[in-house]
């Protein structure tokens, strides 16, 4: 947008991040100090230093965590077999969202690079570099430097994945001028559900270019695991039943080690899997197990004959999920909203949930009505449930369903290209 046209707190925002931009940089070297940053992210950030741009068009889509990075993905897979001369690249602010990315396998001719602070300068460098046919935005991390240099390239812009609840929404009220200012620029917003279509028009929205898709997370590829070491554990499992407690939060350990309990009386040999969501909280899950309990992050790389393994790892789901033929997944317990029940299903994992699973109401009601999922909500259930799904174990096979609304997405998006 010309300087004319852009909205006047907008300016004062994009001064303010030229004079502050020594922060930015201070701010990276303490965090490089500090471990959190390497050299090769630090340069990135500072749009100082980026792989070599491809010849062809290019897709640039920006997205903040996990989930987001690995949907961007699975987004940019269905892509690149469409359109095989198109080029891809997906920028994170996490270091874990980059590590995920490449353990899993990035798509084909997509790269991953950190995206750039937000200043004027930097966003220049990273834009007048990558030159993007089309930018695409993973739900709401929106940096307003960087759409402003979007749009005074002209670079067409799409809003994917967008979710606001009330309490979200309520957050960002404060912040509503410069959502009036970015929000009207996005050419397509792809929104999670009705609620958020609603949220975003009251931040300025224009409610017609918002299309309802439920989320893209649907799309993210099969996570990635060592084959080696998949082997290695089934060898040492054998016959023995297992279960997965999956990104468990403060509370579920519990609930998880009592339906095992239940679980154990009939099938003395069953074990189960704690993966931890934070794994430094792993003391305090430790010292909810029984004694002995083997410990990943402690140096026990396969079972013993214990009952409970704890894997306080981070990047491994996609072994512990082809392990496990049924995964509660975790956050559906504690007030989280839930975890991505579509990692599981990728793996043919089945999957079982409490009832607190706002963050992916539709996938879980929809999921629920085909079987795919079950709710449950204490102890005796999940037990019998588990049960159930050891009696009649899923192919180890996607089971995810076909989504109309995705493939509707990817018409929208084709139709920009052409």
């Amino acid at each position: 947008m010309s300087s004319a046209r852009t909205p006047y707190l907008l300016r004062v925002y994009l001064g303010l991040s030229s004079v502050l931009a020594p922060l930015w940089r201070w701010g990276l070297r303490h965090r490089l100090a500090r471990g959190k940053e390497t050299a090769a992210s630090v340069e990135q950030k500072l749009a100082l230093a980026m792989a070599s741009r491809p010849a062809g068009p290019l897709i640039w889509g920006h997205a903040v965590g996990v989930g987001e990075a690995m949907a961007l993905a699975g987004l940019f897979a269905r892509l690149a077999a469409l359109h095989p001369k198109l080029n891809f690249l997906i920028t994170t602010t996490a270091r874990t969202s980059g590590q995920a990315l490449h353990a899993s396998g990035l798509p084909p001719r997509c790269q991953h690079q950190f995206a750039p602070v937000d200043t004027p300068t930097a966003a220049a460098r990273f834009l007048d570099h990558w030159q993007p046919t089309l930018a695409l935005w993973c739900e709401m991390d929106l940096w307003p430097a960087l759409i402003a240099a979007t749009d005074e390239r002209q670079i067409p812009r799409v809003l994917v994945n967008a979710r606001l609840s009330e309490k979200s929404l309520a957050k960002r009220r404060w912040g509503r001028w410069i959502y009036q200012a970015l929000l009207p620029g996005f050419r397509i917003v792809f929104a999670q559900n009705d609620q958020t279509v609603d949220a975003l028009a009251q931040l300025g929205a224009a409610r017609e270019h918002i299309t309802v898709t439920g989320t893209i997370k649907s799309l993210s590829p099969a996570l990635a695991c060592d084959p080696v070491l998949l082997a290695d554990w089934q060898r040492a499992l054998g016959a023995r039943p297992v279960w997965l407690m999956a990104s468990s939060h403060p509370g579920e350990e519990t609930l998880a080690l009592q339906a095992h309990a239940l679980l154990r009386q009939q099938q003395p040999a069953a074990l189960l899997i704690i993966a931890p969501r934070v794994p430094t909280r792993r003391d305090e899950v430790m010292a909810l197990c029984p004694p002995g309990t083997p410990q990943r992050s402690a140096g026990a790389p396969l079972p013993t004959d214990a009952g409970v393994y704890v894997a306080d790892t981070i990047g491994e789901m996609g072994l512990w999920y082809r392990i496990a033929p049924v995964a509660l997944v975790g956050g559906s317990f504690a007030a989280v909203g839930g975890h991505n029940p579509h990692e599981p299903l990728a793996l043919g994992c089945a999957v079982l949930h409490g009832p607190k699973v706002w963050n992916f109401a539709e996938s879980y009601d929809s999921l629920d009505r085909l079987g795919l999922s079950q709710p449950v909500s204490d102890a005796g259930q999940i037990a019998v449930a588990i049960k159930a799904a050891w009696a009649s174990p899923s192919p180890q096979e996607d089971r995810r369903p076909a989504d109309p609304q995705m493939e509707a997405m990817l018409e929208r998006l084709q139709a920009l290209l052409d």
